[in-house]
């Protein structure tokens, strides 16, 4: 069975929430299932990064602004892949984009448009939590 698990901030504000987390995705690979993870940034970092944002452009550009929010999710989902690995569960971060996620082009309030999973799909044909 494909089971798609989310977490937000609050549940990877540490590296002891994200060791815990990766034990529960770890205990559901071990229950023969494929997981797909999807993770929000860590803790407050999407608050702070933009509290910062505002701090040095006040009026930012939307795309600017969507850019460096990404960041976040970028980084817990690398973060939560090394947990895994170091786990024994073998995983990959992907980007929305390298997930097959196409958004349109309207910074700061994108719609998913279509979604082409196939990179998704070869991780998981080879036993890769994606």
């Amino acid at each position: 069975m494909l089971i798609v698990q989310k977490y937000g901030g609050s549940s990877l504000g540490s590296a002891d929430h994200v060791r815990n987390v990766a034990r529960k995705i770890q205990r559901t690979v071990e229950q023969g299932h494929q997981v797909v993870v999807v993770v929000s940034a860590m803790g407050d970092s999407t608050d702070d990064l933009l509290e910062l944002a505002m701090q040095l452009a006040p009026t930012p550009s939307a795309r600017e602004l969507d850019q460096l929010l990404s960041t976040g999710e970028t980084q817990s989902s690398a973060l939560m892949a090394m947990t895994l690995e170091h786990s024994g569960v073998p995983a990959k971060s992907f980007s929305g984009r390298q997930a097959g996620i196409i958004t349109s082009y309207d910074f700061g309030k994108a719609r998913i448009e279509h979604v082409e999973p196939r990179e998704l799909r070869n991780a998981l044909a080879v036993g890769i939590t994606p």
